[in-house]
C-alpha cells in the first residue's frame, strides 16, 4: 500500500508537471507569430497584394497598431492604446524571430520564477512603458514603432534581478560564433552595455529604439527586485537544481529592436 500511494503521488506530480510549463510565455509566442503571418508584413497574405500595393498596406498596418509619439502625446483615446497593441506588431521576420527568440530563452524561465499573472503584468507594463518613455524623449516624432522589444527587454531585467547565476550558452558573432557559457548576469550586462552604446548614437530616423529597450530592462529589473528582495517567495523554475544554477540557451546579441518602418 505504500508503494502504491506512492506512485500514485508521483504519477500525479508528473502530470501536473506536464500540464504546466510557460504558458504565458507559449502564448506570446504564439499571438505574435499570428498576428505577423496574419499582416501584410509577412508577405504571405495574398489579400495584401504585391508589390507598391503590399508596401502600402504595411505601412498602413504599422499607422494603425504602432506607436506614433506625436499622436501618442496628444492624449486620444485610440493613441493611447497603442502602446499596448504595437507589442504584438513586428516589421519584419528578423525582428519577429529576434525578439521572438530572446522571449523563449529567457521568458519561461522568469514564468516559472514569478508565476504567470506577475509575469504578464511585467511584461505589459514594461512594454507599455518602454514604448511611451520613447515617445516622451522624442514627442515631435511622426515615427511609427512596433514590435515586443522594450517588453522583452523588462523579461531580460527581471531574469538578471532573479535568476544571476543561470549559465547561459551564448553565441557572439564577434568570436566566431562559438558555443560559450557564462552565467546570465555576464550577458545580460553585455547585452544592457551595447544597448547603452547605440542609444547614445542613435537618432529618431527609421531603425531601432534602443531608448525603449533601455527603459523596459531598467524597469523589469526594478520591478523585479522591488517585488522579491530579501525573500523566498520567487518560485524555483521547474528544473532548477536546489542551489538556483539554471542551464539555458541563448544567442547572445542585440535584439532586433522596435522596428520604424
Amino acid at each position: 500500500m505504500i508503494r502504491t500511494a506512492s506512485a500514485a503521488r508521483r504519477a500525479r506530480a508528473a502530470v501536473r508537471a506536464a500540464a504546466g510549463g510557460p504558458l504565458v510565455t507559449y502564448a506570446l509566442i504564439a499571438l505574435c507569430s499570428l498576428v505577423f503571418l496574419a499582416g501584410p508584413a509577412s508577405g504571405l497574405n495574398p489579400s495584401y497584394g504585391t508589390g507598391t500595393e503590399l508596401l502600402a498596406a504595411q505601412a498602413a498596418h504599422f499607422e494603425r497598431w504602432g506607436v506614433i509619439p506625436s499622436r501618442l502625446l496628444a492624449g486620444s483615446a485610440e493613441a493611447l492604446l497603442t502602446p499596448l497593441t504595437a507589442l504584438f506588431v513586428h516589421g519584419s521576420w528578423l525582428h519577429l524571430l529576434g525578439n521572438l527568440l530572446f522571449l523563449f530563452v529567457f521568458g519561461g524561465m522568469a514564468e516559472g520564477r514569478m508565476g504567470r499573472v506577475a509575469y504578464a503584468l511585467l511584461y505589459l507594463t514594461t512594454g507599455y512603458l518602454a514604448l511611451v518613455a520613447y515617445a516622451l524623449a522624442h514627442p515631435d516624432s511622426g515615427q511609427t514603432l512596433v514590435g515586443a522589444s522594450g517588453a522583452i527587454s523588462g523579461v531580460l531585467g527581471a531574469f538578471l534581478c532573479l535568476l544571476p547565476t543561470a549559465r547561459v550558452t551564448s553565441l557572439f558573432p564577434f568570436l566566431f560564433f562559438l558555443p560559450l557559457r557564462f552565467p546570465a548576469w555576464i550577458v545580460l550586462v553585455f547585452w544592457f552595455a551595447l544597448q547603452w552604446l547605440a542609444a547614445r548614437t542613435a537618432t529618431v530616423q527609421p531603425g531601432v529604439a534602443y531608448l525603449a529597450h533601455l527603459v523596459g530592462f531598467a524597469l523589469g529589473f526594478a520591478a523585479a527586485w522591488a517585488r522579491y528582495r530579501g525573500r523566498r517567495g520567487a518560485r524555483r523554475p521547474r528544473g532548477a537544481a536546489p542551489g538556483g544554477r539554471t542551464r539555458v540557451s541563448s544567442a547572445a546579441r542585440a535584439s532586433e529592436g522596435d522596428s520604424q518602418p
